[in-house]
C-alpha cells in the first residue's frame, strides 16, 4: 500500500471517531434534548459531579437499619429507651471528640473578627473552666491549665454548653466553606475580615456577601456578565456542620458494620453491648492492642485509672482523642473519654412516639427573614441572615406540618395528654437535652450506646464535651457507588468497585 493511501485511511477512521466523542459533543437534556452549558441554547447550567467531599476529620457513616434503644438491663429503671428498630441515612461523623486546640482556634478566629466592636462574643464562647471544680477534691490545675496549656491540646474540650457546641458547629461549616472558595482560587484569603463583614456560607448564597473575587465562576446566561458566583448547584460547598441526632450517634457507636462477614450481604452475625463485641474492657485480638483497655472509664469506685507500673486505661481525666481503638466505622471514643451532646430534645423513649427513618426532637422549622416586598432584610450585626420560624399562616394548606416550633409534639402539647411540671415534679423541658456514652467519670454501664441522659442546653460538666456530623448528599454507598439501580451508560461519571 502507498504512503498517501495510509494517510487517507487514518484521516477516514479520525472522522468516523469524531461524531462519538463527547470532547466535540455538548451535554443535552434528556427531557428537551436542549444543550446544557451553551449560551446559545439558554445557557442552562448542569456540573459534571464526582460526590461530595469529606470535610475535615470526617468520616463516612454508610446508613442502615438498626435496633435504637437499651441492649443492657436498665439498671437505672429509667425505662426511657425502649428498643425500635429504626433506618438512619448515611452521615459523616468527626473521627474524633472535638479537641481544645480546635475550640481554641474558634475563640482564637471570635476574637480577632468581633473582639474589637462586639467582644461579648467571644467571651460567651469560651468553655467554664469551673466545671473542674468541686468542693471536696483538688482540682485547681485544671481549671487554670486544661483548656490552654499545650499538655492538653489534643484532650477534648469540656465545659461546653448545648448552646456552645452548636454555635462551634456554625462557625466549622463558614470556615471550612471559606477554605474551599480559596482552595478553588474563587476568593483570596482576607485575613482582615471584622465584625459583620466576614464569610458566611447562608450570606454568601443569597448575595448578601462579595468577599476577595479571585476569580468567579463562568456564567452561560445570554443576560448575564459573563462570570458568576458560586451557586448550590455547583456542589461546591458542604452542608452544614451540626450536632449528630440521638439516633445517628447510637448507631455509629454501636458500628455493628463490623459484624457484617459478607459485603453486599443483610447479615449481622451477633449483637452489641458496647462499640465493639466483647462484653469485656479489654482487646482479646488485636495484635498489640491485646490486653489493652478498649476505652476510659471508672473501673470502680475510686479506681481511675488504676496502679502505677501497670495503669488500666492510663488516663485519670479524658485522654488525647485519638487514644484507645477505634470502632468499625473508624470513630475514636464513642465509649468513654467524654460524654458527647446530641442534637435531640430529651423525652422518655418509647416505642410509639418516634418515626422510623431519621428519628429527631427538636425541630424548630426556620425561613430567611424577608421584608414587605419579599426580599432578604439585611444582614445581623455578626454578618448572619437573619432568620425567623415559619408561620402557621403560610402552611394552610401543607399536610406535613402547620406550626414552627414541634418540639413538644405529641408529649406535652396541646394534642397530648402529658404535662410537664418543670422544676416541681420533673427536671425535663424543652432546653433539655440529650447527652450520650459514658466518661472517664463513669462506670461501664454508660458505655453503653443505648444509654441516655439529659442536661439543660445552658449547662456544661467536666465530663462533656461533643463532637460534629454533616448530612450524607447523595448515594448512600459513597462516591464511587450510586444509589438505586442508575443506568449506568448514562451516568459514566459512576464508576462501581
Amino acid at each position: 500500500m502507498q504512503r498517501g493511501s495510509v494517510f487517507l485511511l487514518v484521516g477516514i477512521a479520525a472522522l468516523a471517531v469524531l461524531p462519538s466523542c463527547s470532547l466535540f459533543k455538548k451535554e443535552k437534556s434528556l427531557a428537551t434534548g436542549w444543550n446544557y452549558n451553551d449560551t446559545k441554547w439558554g445557557g442552562f447550567e448542569v456540573v459534571k459531579y464526582a460526590g461530595q467531599e469529606t470535610g475535615p476529620n470526617l468520616q463516612l457513616i454508610e446508613g442502615g437499619t438498626f435496633v435504637m434503644g437499651n441492649t443492657e438491663q436498665n439498671v437505672t429503671y429509667d425505662y426511657d429507651n425502649i428498643p425500635r428498630r429504626v433506618t438512619v441515612a448515611s452521615f459523616y461523623m468527626d473521627q474524633t471528640e472535638v479537641a481544645n486546640v480546635h475550640y481554641r482556634e474558634y475563640v482564637y478566629w471570635l476574637e480577632r473578627v468581633f473582639g474589637g466592636d462586639f467582644p461579648e462574643v467571644p467571651k460567651r464562647a469560651l468553655p467554664d473552666t469551673l466545671v473542674w471544680r468541686e468542693e471536696l477534691a483538688y482540682n485547681e490545675p485544671y481549671v487554670e491549665y486544661y483548656f490552654r496549656h499545650p499538655a492538653y491540646n489534643f484532650y477534648p474540650v469540656v465545659g461546653v454548653s448545648w448552646v456552645q457546641a452548636t454555635q462551634y458547629c456554625d462557625w466549622r461549616t463558614d470556615r471550612v466553606n471559606e477554605m474551599i472558595l480559596i482552595r478553588e482560587g474563587i476568593l483570596h484569603k482576607n485575613n482582615n475580615q471584622q465584625a459583620d463583614d466576614n464569610f458566611n456560607t447562608r450570606a454568601y448564597l443569597v448575595g448578601q456577601y462579595e468577599g476577595a473575587v479571585r476569580r468567579n465562576l463562568r456564567d452561560y446566561s445570554p443576560a448575564g456578565s459573563g462570570e458568576r458566583k458560586v451557586r448550590v448547584e455547583d456542589g461546591i460547598f458542604l452542608p452544614e456542620y451540626r450536632l449528630p441526632t440521638e439516633a445517628e450517634w447510637e448507631y455509629a457507636a454501636l458500628a455493628l458494620v463490623g459484624n457484617n462477614p459478607y459485603p453486599d450481604e443483610e447479615l449481622y452475625t451477633d449483637r452489641r453491648f458496647y462499640p465493639w463485641n466483647t462484653n469485656r474492657m479489654r482487646d482479646p485480638k488485636h495484635g498489640e492492642w491485646q490486653g489493652d483497655f478498649l476505652a476510659n472509664f471508672k473501673r470502680q469506685g475510686g479506681d481511675l485509672m488504676g496502679l502505677a507500673g501497670g495503669l488500666n486505661d492510663a488516663a485519670d481525666i479524658p485522654a488525647p482523642v485519638f487514644s484507645y481503638l477505634p470502632n468499625d466505622f473508624g470513630l475514636y471514643n464513642m465509649a468513654g473519654n467524654v460524654s458527647e451532646w446530641v442534637m435531640d430534645v430529651y423525652r422518655p423513649m418509647t416505642p410509639y412516639d418516634v418515626v422510623d427513618y431519621n428519628p429527631f426532637r427538636g425541630n424548630v422549622f426556620m425561613k430567611d427573614s424577608l421584608d414587605e416586598e419579599g426580599f432578604r432584610v439585611d444582614k445581623d450585626s455578626l454578618g448572619r441572615i437573619i432568620r425567623v420560624p415559619v408561620t402557621v399562616a403560610e402552611n394552610v394548606n401543607r399536610l406535613n406540618y402547620r406550626r414552627a416550633n414541634v418540639i413538644d409534639y405529641l408529649d406535652g402539647d396541646s394534642a397530648s395528654a402529658v404535662t410537664y411540671n418543670y422544676g416541681v415534679t420533673t427536671l425535663i423541658n424543652n432546653r433539655a437535652r440529650v447527652y450520650k456514652g459514658g466518661s472517664w467519670n463513669d462506670r461501664a454501664y454508660y458505655l453503653v450506646p443505648g444509654t441516655r441522659r439529659f442536661l439543660d442546653e445552658n449547662l456544661s460538666l467536666a465530663t462533656l464535651g461533643f463532637r460534629c456530623a454533616m448530612a450524607r448528599l447523595g448515594s448512600p454507598l459513597g462516591n464511587e457507588v450510586p444509589a438505586g439501580n442508575y443506568p449506568m451508560k448514562k451516568y459514566p461519571e459512576y464508576k462501581r468497585k
